[in-house]
């Protein structure tokens, strides 16, 4: 039992090692192009289209957005908007008491007529914040006269497909290193946080990100995600767009002078005025939300609200901003998936079976990262993992159909060895004693206790064979039992092995012509049988029993009998010669067919033939060197 227990466990050992390195090697390879940022735009992708899948969200009624577009500007006749205007409307909306408005207009040069008015404004109204971009190329200044804690830059960073995934709350003002710039985004919710009594703290966890209560804001690290080397300088946090296709209150310019805005819409809130229109070329690009008004585009106004909205929603709500793993996490979550198609592959053992399996498993890993990215906001790697799952699980197929071709052929190839092996032990074996019972009984020359002696050994020897046949058929032993009863054990060297086969022949009583032979000669040269496989050195061994025995039935008259292994010129020549009778059919039988067969196999040559004045000689020869 523990012989076969532990066989099992080798097999089971070579198995996984002609199996496992080509998945470990293609899980290697991603996770390098991974680490080198190859992965980036796929993981982006199926980022964004999880975000898109995600349940429509109700309305955010904690942001207004005063959007100025093309009919307003026919209305006011004139572009861009004169100055005078953006103060009447900034005054009107002042009434309607919000808690901050985010003027999302460059107005670092004024447009007349009113350009004092408005300046006059914005200097009253510590409730207004003006914006700038500080990021180059392209800097713009302030409004001139406003405090720097009542601006914030709206520079957005893209990534490399062009697209806005990101959005930066506070950086480093590039010219001067010791003064902290703040997004518009952060300007307006701490004002909105200051009027529900919250404060803005330093992170715990994380000190250098912002808190408001005890949420802290999960910032962009350099690794995050699917992220690779991105730029970590400042705080940056992963837009999570609220996916409906109202996700604000959108009013127009005209509906504010004009009086067509209900106050309680207004009041308490966080009022966003800009342009939502396409002359000013203020848009953006993202497929990370699918309810876009302009299609694969989103106004920049719309984007400040959306970055507003998921801050305000995650410290209210407790809607989830977006994060990720670790680097630790991230990477122990893709070997799992890289493993998993090779213990798939070992435990189906059928093509279809590892298609299917792996297409669940497949299916399975994308909506485990759409789950964790809908309720919990965590960013798993799911494009990596795909990869390998489907590298690894073709791969797998593949291998599984080239095993299962070769594992037919193997079969039929072992079932006509099994044949070929059992009925050349039967012949050798009890059919010998069976002919020689059969030919005394005909002849009626042996005692009737002799002959009853001879059957009961037939009895014997078949069930002797008939227990030998079950236990190689359930072990993985390298045995085989010769006709006399000798089991070999075929892992020795195939010297002692031909050795064995000639002695133990020889000795046998049932063939009567060996009870003439007067001279026995063996010889057999050792020679490397390393390229020789068991079955190969099965054979070899049949051969020689074979042809022995066939000296012992057919040669009648044999004094001598000579069998030689005999290693010449790369060659090894395996013969028996007698000096019987000789050949007395031509008739090819069996035996002679199996044995040319295996000459085949050995690239070598087989030949039985008459030697002259008289016997017979029967040889086997081949290079011993030769690779298989």
């Amino acid at each position: 039992m523990s012989r076969r227990i532990w066989n099992r466990i080798r097999q089971e050992f070579g198995l996984w090692l002609q199996a496992a390195p080509p998945g470990i090697m293609v899980l290697f390879m991603v996770i390098l192009i991974r680490i080198s940022g190859g992965m980036q735009s796929w993981e982006w992708m199926l980022f964004d289209k999880m975000l898109c899948m995600r349940p429509v969200e109700k309305l955010d009624k904690r942001v207004v957005i005063v959007g100025i577009d093309e009919k307003d500007i026919e209305w006011v006749k004139q572009y861009p908007i004169p100055d005078e205007k953006i103060a009447e409307l900034l005054i009107k909306l002042e009434t309607y008491k919000p808690l901050a408005i985010g003027l999302d207009i460059f107005k670092n040069v004024p447009v007349e007529p009113g350009g004092k008015q408005l300046a006059q404004v914005l200097q009253q109204n510590s409730n207004i914040i003006g914006i700038q971009k500080i990021l180059p190329p392209e800097q713009t200044s302030p409004p001139q006269n406003l405090p720097p804690e009542r601006v914030g830059f709206v520079d957005l960073p893209n990534d490399e497909d062009s697209k806005n995934r990101r959005y930066l709350l506070f950086t480093t003002n590039p010219n001067n290193i010791n003064e902290d710039k703040y997004s518009l985004a952060l300007r307006l919710v701490i004002k909105y946080f200051q009027a529900k009594g919250i404060k803005s703290e330093t992170g715990k966890n994380d000190p250098n990100t912002i808190r408001f209560r005890e949420i802290e804001l999960p910032r962009i690290t350099h690794n995050f995600g699917g992220y690779v080397n991105v730029d970590d300088g400042g705080l940056s946090i992963l837009m999570n767009f609220r996916n409906t296709s109202k996700p604000f209150h959108v009013v127009s310019l005209r509906d504010i002078l004009n009086g067509k805005v209900d106050a309680e819409l207004l009041r308490d809130r966080i009022v966003l005025v800009g342009n939502r229109n396409t002359s000013t070329g203020d848009i953006f690009y993202t497929s990370a939300w699918s309810n876009l008004e302009l299609n694969g585009q989103i106004y920049g106004i719309d984007y400040h609200a959306h970055a507003i909205g998921q801050i305000l929603s995650n410290v209210i709500d407790n809607r989830p901003m977006l994060h990720s793993w670790g680097d630790i996490e991230e990477y122990v979550w893709i070997f799992i998936w890289g493993f998993l198609p090779i213990f798939i592959g070992r435990l189906t053992q059928s093509v279809w079976t590892n298609l299917f399996s792996v297409g669940v498993a497949g299916v399975s890993l994308f909506s485990c990262g759409y789950v964790m990215l809908w309720v919990w906001g965590i960013w798993i790697p799911v494009a990596p993992s795909l990869l390998i799952l489907g590298v690894n699980g073709l791969g797998l197929s593949a291998f599984a159909f080239y095993q299962h071709d070769k594992f037919l052929r193997s079969q039929i190839n072992e079932r006509q060895n099994t044949i070929q092996h059992t009925f050349t032990v039967i012949h050798n074996g009890p059919l010998q004693t069976l002919a020689y019972g059969l030919k005394h009984l005909r002849a009626n020359d042996i005692p009737y206790e002799q002959l009853v002696g001879q059957f009961e050994k037939l009895d014997r020897e078949i069930r002797e064979l008939g227990e030998f046949l079950k236990l190689e058929a359930l072990t993985t032993e390298e045995s085989l039992r010769l006709g006399s009863g000798l089991v070999l054990e075929l892992k020795r060297p195939l010297h002692d092995l031909l050795y064995e086969v000639y002695s133990t022949t020889l000795e046998r009583k049932d063939f009567e012509h060996f009870q003439t032979l007067k001279v026995k000669i063996r010889n057999f040269d050792p020679i490397d049988d390393k390229y020789l496989t068991i079955e190969h050195k099965r054979g070899i061994c049949l051969f020689l029993e074979e042809a022995l025995c066939n000296v012992g039935k057919h040669a009648q008259g044999v004094k001598r009998v000579q069998a030689s292994g005999v290693y010449s010129a790369n060659k090894y020549n395996l013969s028996v010669k007698d000096n019987g009778s000789g050949i007395q059919s031509k008739l090819e039988n069996k035996g002679t067919k199996h044995f040319k067969m295996l000459a085949k196999q050995l690239g070598g040559e087989f030949r039985r033939e008459s030697l002259s004045p008289r016997g017979t000689i029967c040889e086997l020869s081949w290079t011993p060197m030769k690779e298989f």
